[in-house]
């Protein structure tokens, strides 16, 4: 790696260059500067070397050694400029990134899509915060600010320098297949103060955050990881509702910009153009409409949202003639760079641009402190990515996110002593919330209803569920992505609906599946938890037992009746 030819000269050219450079908290102005280390970094480089650092490869410690090793062999032969995580496990990684390291003649960026932090990739080892949604109920914005630190200290543990982080589109389509729950919601103010408070917090922790998916996925029916969405929507609608946060975000320092794969007419009129390698979208809106020049990245090249209409490796040249810094994850990343270089030879890409490009990486690299790379340790690395303060915070985000609808009557009148009927929808057996209601009440008996309840079994356990006093119903979704639907048996429904009026409905789900339980229409208390996390659970369980004011309002608006902003 670089440290080959780090000599004691070249460590001291860039230390003066830092005293030099401009105030390294503006990421933007520092990326756009002069610095020796760079410069000195660039010289060494060959055009094929020039342009891989343009290229982030798929990394994974979950499919095997041979995986792991055709990457180091990529790593080694092809010099690109850095890693997008994947699945694996954090002890895992900290061995091939320092593998890694060590075979790369430059220090590698090492980025990771990681939303809810480290266990959106690595849920069984590390911790997970809230979802984007449920965080949009919070109404304490320095709680998410917090969680950017929080997460800025897990990237610098184990060894990583950017997240692709937050997600700004607005959510303003309930069958989103692919954004809803990674949203902060579907107003564009909450979103946007929600998004800056998060990324804030991740920048001043000294981490990278791109802001995503540009210019807006929030309102579309198909998932770009399988076809080309279609935005029909016109200049007005775009400008005031899709582009609302990344304008304010530009604005506001955003280091870098993750750019979709959509189709947009109004934008860019060429037939099935995606907008990550549109230059009309990447270089003209993007770069000199919204004056943004920090880094920008597009999202997976190996999606068939833009790999579909424009195959073998041309999707990965328009992306570089767009006016992208960054391609994360091409499908042939040798195969790419040597189509690169040839369109530098026909005059199709500027050899001047390329070179700026690439000095804004390695730019990113000295502020990131990849000047001054270690080995990432090992010792105690569970414990730290586990840390009290994470797990507090986690707790405080979950406590905050909690809402009630209706009203908080049966909250109120609900006595710890009293017979107690825990109605469990979804689960088959004792999770968070069960015990802790169990472990805070004297009298509960928990009831399963089955997916499967037939109309005669509901009959038999309607009997035996009103033989107490007080109802609770609870609704899980255990899907790893919970969709804005929930497919219930009609006896399950009719199940619930006979003891609505007297429960507190207490959901563990996407917000959106309230509007199709009909129970919810003659609920006096509703308690949303947003997702099926134990977190929630034992968060929405406190609410109950009155350990926890709910304070969270309701961040999209769901039907007629559960509108954005509700809350008690």
């Amino acid at each position: 790696m670089f440290k080959k030819f780090s000599l004691g000269l070249l460590a001291l050219a860039s230390a003066l260059s830092f005293a030099k450079a401009q105030d390294k908290k503006d990421f933007v102005k520092y990326i756009n500067s002069q610095h020796d280390w760079v410069d000195a970094v660039f010289n060494t480089l060959t055009p094929k070397e020039k342009v891989a650092q343009l290229f982030l490869v798929r990394a994974h410690t979950n499919l095997g050694q041979k995986y792991i090793d055709s990457v180091a062999q990529v790593v080694q032969d092809e010099h690109l400029g850095g890693l997008v995580v994947f699945q694996g496990g954090p002890v895992r990684h900290v061995d091939m990134f320092n593998r890694y390291q060590s075979l790369s003649k430059v220090p590698l960026m090492i980025t990771f899509d990681g939303e809810w932090g480290l266990g959106m990739r690595m849920p069984d080892s590390t911790l997970s915060f809230p979802y984007q949604m449920t965080l949009g109920a919070v109404q304490d914005n320095q709680l998410i600010y917090r969680m950017g630190r929080e997460v800025a200290l897990d990237f610098h543990r184990i060894g990583m320098h950017f997240n692709f982080a937050p997600d700004v589109d607005i959510n303003n389509n309930p069958k989103n297949p692919v954004i809803g729950i990674r949203s902060f919601g579907d107003n564009k103010y909450n979103v946007t103060k929600k998004a800056k408070a998060y990324m804030d917090g991740m920048v001043d922790g000294g981490i990278l955050a791109s802001i995503k998916h540009f210019p807006g996925h929030g309102d579309t029916d198909v998932d770009s990881h399988y076809d080309l969405p279609k935005l029909p929507f016109d200049k007005t609608r775009l400008d005031t509702l899709e582009l609302y946060p990344f304008k304010e975000l530009i604005k506001a320092g955003a280091p870098a910009v993750m750019v979709a794969h959509m189709n947009i007419p109004i934008l860019d009129d060429t037939p099935n153009m995606p907008s990550s390698i549109s230059k009309k979208v990447v270089t003209d809106l993007l770069r000199n409409e919204l004056g943004f020049k920090g880094l920008t990245v597009t999202d997976a090249m190996d999606m068939k949202g833009v790999k579909k209409f424009f195959p073998n490796g041309e999707a990965d040249v328009q992306a570089i003639i767009a006016g992208h810094d960054l391609l994360e994850v091409s499908e042939n990343s040798k195969r790419a760079i040597d189509l690169i270089l040839k369109a530098i030879e026909e005059g199709r890409i500027s050899q001047a641009d390329i070179d700026a490009r690439v000095k804004r990486v390695l730019a990113a690299k000295l502020w990131l402190g990849l000047d001054k790379y270690q080995a990432t340790p090992q010792q105690n690395l569970y414990a730290d990515l586990h840390r009290t303060s994470a797990v507090q915070l986690i707790d405080e985000l979950s406590n905050a996110a909690i809402t009630a609808l209706n009203s908080t009557e049966k909250l109120k009148s609900l006595k710890k002593d009293l017979p107690t009927a825990i109605i469990n929808v979804g689960v088959a057996a004792n999770q968070t919330f069960q015990n802790e209601l169990a472990s805070g009440l004297t009298n509960e008996t928990q009831y399963f209803v089955p997916d499967s309840l037939s109309k005669d079994d509901m009959k038999r356990l309607v009997k035996e569920i009103k033989k107490n006093k007080q109802y609770i119903i609870a609704v899980h979704d255990t899907r790893l992505r919970p969709r804005p639907t929930m497919q219930l048996n009609e006896n399950v429904q009719n199940l619930m609906k006979k003891f609505a009026k007297k429960s507190i409905l207490t959901l563990f789900t996407n917000v959106y599946a309230l509007d199709g339980v009909e129970a919810s229409k003659k609920a006096k208390t509703i308690l949303l938890a947003y997702q099926n996390d134990a977190f929630m659970q034992q968060a929405a369980a406190k609410t109950i037992l009155g350990q926890n004011v709910p304070k969270g309002k309701l961040p999209v608006t769901i039907n007629k009746k559960f509108k954005y902003g509700q809350g008690k």
